[in-house]
């Protein structure tokens, strides 16, 4: 067909001792939104970092506009016409946004020795007049929004002329309004003839946005079907080829219950007003709110990583003082943050290590040997506990998918056994199996007694995993609901009211 832009047959691609795809298949037609999904490790980003030259293919082929193509490298890729967006964004931020655009491609003045400033301002501005964006080529891309950053990648990956634009995880940082302006951009895009593929874990934008669904399951093609003829129950049936644990098989908290965390008039100046809650042995609170409703500075402010004005937290009816994440550790509190690559876990390091960092003391003899023998045992007991896929023990964190990733930091404080986690988004840009499994897991801590806080941004989630929902809006607690009485429509009549 005259319309295909890109067909991948039969690709294979080994690793050492892994063998990533096994003859994989994929078609993506000019004008066309085509999902690529499955579960964390399924294929999807090495299928696509082999279309992009960041990996290089061992057998099968590409065709790029009717013509086969080796595309050796991402600067091959690039000069076809081939533009990634990936899921953590390359941005310079203390440079411009045009600057960030067009970087090491700047329009020179005679004898090329100085930028010419003028011209490059010029380019953008045709640029997004072609695309349609409000954005000020003259603004740092420090004091953007995540939304109009990932505007700026595209307007960036535009820029080499792409006609297929691969896009990873694009939603995952992005309020609803926000997602409505990407796909009004994404629907121009696919009226001017380009190519998108959508990689994403939310089943409901794929309804919304795509045309085709492409589905991978342990490095290997499944299928691929019409967006408009199969259910979200069929796509997670080809995504996981197993059955989706049923996260509201929840037990109910006692009413006589232990209160082990208890929050009073907590506040900070510009960011939190008096926030007042308890947390009972068992239970999981969710945390709803907009974004920059204050939740993750609630959490943060509990785990002493910032600073309080005001208010006392009690541990186990003790009130304790928390200058610092030290002393919330040692008063049992672990926290998993949103950023679980930057604060969560040392992606450098192997996975026995980030298990037992938390813990060290203990695996530390008086003289100060440390006993790795222990250290390998439980990170053993970990990775099978949560069934982290690792080829190993030692393998470096960052080789690892997402969720298994999440699993790495959620086994780091169960070795650390704390009676108190702090979740913050802790399903962000996984897939649906590693989700089940995570909501599995946080159920199965509740029911063995410890106390779950959980920000989540996605209200069935937030609705399917808590005993009590607590609703923020501008730093402020503006409601609080049991799971019986709970809606969406009711949290977001809190999340919106203002003081």
């Amino acid at each position: 067909m005259k319309d295909i832009l890109v067909h991948m047959e039969g690709i294979n691609k080994y690793f050492p001792g892994v063998q990533a795809l096994q003859d994989c298949r994929f078609e993506l037609r000019r004008g066309e939104v085509h999902a690529l999904v499955g579960e964390n490790g399924a294929g999807k980003s090495t299928m696509m970092k082999v279309l992009t030259g960041v990996y290089q293919k061992d057998a099968g082929s590409i065709t790029y506009g009717g013509m086969e193509v080796e595309i050796a490298s991402s600067k091959t890729a690039q000069k076809l016409g081939i533009s990634i967006i990936h899921q953590e964004l390359n941005l310079a931020p203390d440079l411009t946004v045009a600057q960030n655009i067009y970087i090491g491609r700047e329009p020179r003045r005679a004898l090329r020795l100085f930028l010419d400033e003028r011209e490059l301002k010029r380019k953008v501005e045709r640029l997004f007049e072609r695309l349609n964006m409000d954005l000020d080529p003259d603004e740092a891309v420090a004091n953007l929004t995540v939304a109009k950053q990932q505007m700026v990648e595209i307007a960036k990956a535009l820029s080499y002329d792409a006609k297929v634009l691969i896009m990873d995880e694009p939603t995952a940082a992005l309020s609803d309004s926000e997602i409505d302006d990407l796909f009004v951009i994404i629907n121009q895009l696919r009226s001017s003839g380009v190519g998108i593929v959508y990689i994403s874990h939310r089943m409901d934008e794929l309804k919304r946005i795509t045309d085709r669904i492409t589905v991978m399951r342990d490095g290997r093609y499944i299928d691929t079907v019409s967006t408009a003829s199969v259910t979200n129950e069929q796509i997670i049936a080809m995504m996981v080829g197993r059955e989706i644990y049923d996260s509201t098989k929840q037990s109910r908290i006692a009413e006589n219950s232990e209160t082990v965390l208890e929050v009073k008039g907590l506040s900070r100046k510009g960011a939190l007003h008096n926030i007042n809650f308890k947390l009972r042995k068992g239970e999981i609170i969710g945390f709803a709110g907009l974004i920059g409703a204050g939740r993750t500075e609630v959490a943060r402010a509990i785990f002493g990583a910032d600073p309080i004005d005001a208010g006392e937290i009690a541990v186990h009816g003790r009130k304790v003082v928390l200058k610092q994440p030290y002393d919330a550790v040692q008063a049992g509190i672990g926290y998993l943050s949103e950023d679980r690559k930057r604060y969560g876990c040392i992606v450098e390091m192997d996975v026995k290590t980030n298990v037992a960092v938390a813990s060290l003391r203990k695996y530390v003899n008086p003289i100060g040997w440390v006993n790795r023998t222990k250290i390998a045992n439980a990170a053993d007991q970990i990775v099978d506990m949560l069934k982290v896929k690792t080829p190993h023990i030692d393998q470096d964190v960052k080789f690892l998918s997402g969720g298994n990733q999440q699993k790495v930091v959620i086994g780091k404080w169960l070795t650390r056994d704390c009676d108190i986690l702090i979740f913050d988004e802790p399903t962000r840009g996984i897939d649906v199996g590693a989700k089940s499994e995570i909501y599995k897991l946080l159920n199965d801590l509740a029911a063995r007694g410890k106390s779950i806080i959980m920000i989540s941004s996605e209200l069935p989630e937030i609705l399917r995993m808590s005993h009590r929902i607590i609703v923020m809006c501008e730093g402020r607690i503006t409601g609080e609901l049991d799971r019986e009485e709970a809606t969406q429509e009711q949290i977001m009549r809190y999340a919106t009211l203002r003081a």
